[in-house]
């Protein structure tokens, strides 16, 4: 692994590797010494410095370029830097550089149709990746890992191959979580639109919805069932559909805080009042669901977590240690708001 700089041509005669070995530090702490970071202990900045140093003298190019320059890690996410992904990368971003290491973002809806993974493990400065919920099939996954290049998925969207590191929320159980508090509240009638079918976290959370039901010994209905890409217009156009019904849902779960206020907007214009007419439900907890009037009942997902520790994972990959868990599950919790209630007496069902 070799020293660079963000907009440089990589240095590749003194490596980060080779400190570390000459010194016997760990590659975190010296690229931690070569930034200068204020929390490495004064003898550790010092053995790094007289390594430096005698490795540049063994090196024509001297050590200029090893005293100023940091390892990168390339993050991806093609997608726009909302609330939800901007959670995630900020939380990416900070976390590398505690470690002393720089962030080359790739980012924006224009990147989904970039060519990416086929030549990411020969870019010049470079070192590793974190990829965010990446649209490339699982077979570039694989491809890219068997090139032994270190990175990891955050969110995957379809289920990742067995030996590549990936970090998750428990969409399953925090979807289970928000049904079984909507059928305690009294609810039978319950609407639900999910993500699309073919991302890993819309199945879960239509799985853990499903499997919630079955332990009262209801069937899933079908016509309260709506998929679709997570947009508040989804939100208001899939609401009009399932309250269109002869038989509406008196509670809508949108699996995801925008599509929520999708709901809210509809209920709204039809006179609707949240929570006495009609519950409704988010999921991922960002600052949305407290703007809402009512604050939305949702699913808190650790979204600043699964960044910190995927950024915890890569580097225990460019440091060779071994990883025993690969896939990692991040709990979510249930937060509930004013936006649900129990249904009004009129649609309470008979028990």
């Amino acid at each position: 692994m070799a020293l660079k700089q963000m907009g440089s041509r990589p240095d590749r005669r003194v490596t980060v590797r080779a400190i570390a070995a000459e010194t016997g530090l760990s590659i975190a702490t010296v690229s931690r010494a070569l930034n200068g970071h204020p929390h490495v202990a004064p003898d550790k900045q010092e053995a790094v410095r007289q390594a430096v140093d005698r490795l540049g003298q063994q090196d024509p190019g001297g050590p200029a370029a090893a005293r100023t320059a940091a390892p990168a890690v390339f993050v991806r996410c093609p997608y726009e830097l909302t609330d939800y992904f901007g959670l995630i990368v900020s939380s990416i971003a900070e976390t590398l550089q505690l470690h002393g290491r720089n962030a080359i973002l790739d980012a924006g809806q224009l990147a989904q149709h970039e060519t990416v993974l086929p030549t990411l493990a020969t870019r010049p400065g470079i070192d590793a990746a974190l990829l965010i919920l990446p649209p490339e099939p699982a077979e570039d996954l694989q491809h890219l890992r068997d090139q032994r290049f270190p990175f990891v998925v955050i969110d995957p969207r379809t289920p990742p191959p067995r030996d590549i590191p990936a970090v998750s929320a428990a969409h399953y159980s925090g979807a289970r979580a928000l049904t079984e508090h909507l059928l305690d509240l009294g609810h039978r009638r319950i609407g639900v639109l999910a993500g699309p079918q073919n991302w890993l976290a819309g199945k879960a959370r239509l799985a853990g919805h499903t499997s919630a039901l079955a332990d009262l010994g209801t069937l899933t209905d079908p016509t309260l069932i709506r998929t679709a890409e997570p947009t508040v217009q989804y939100g208001q156009r899939a609401a009009d559909e399932l309250l269109d019904l002869p038989d509406p849902p008196t509670a809508i779960i949108g699996f995801n805080d925008k599509v929520a206020v999708g709901i809210l907007a509809t209920a709204a214009r039809r006179g609707l009042r949240v929570p006495a007419d009609l519950s409704v439900t988010g999921f991922d907890d960002i600052d949305l669901a407290t703007a809402t009037t009512p604050q939305l009942t949702t699913v808190r997902q650790p979204l600043q977590e699964m960044g910190r520790m995927a950024v915890s994972l890569v580097i225990r990959l460019l440091e060779q240690h071994r990883l025993d868990a690969l896939h990692i599950e991040l709990a979510t919790d249930l937060v509930v708001r004013a936006s649900t209630a129990a249904p009004s007496a009129e649609r309470r069902p008979v028990r």
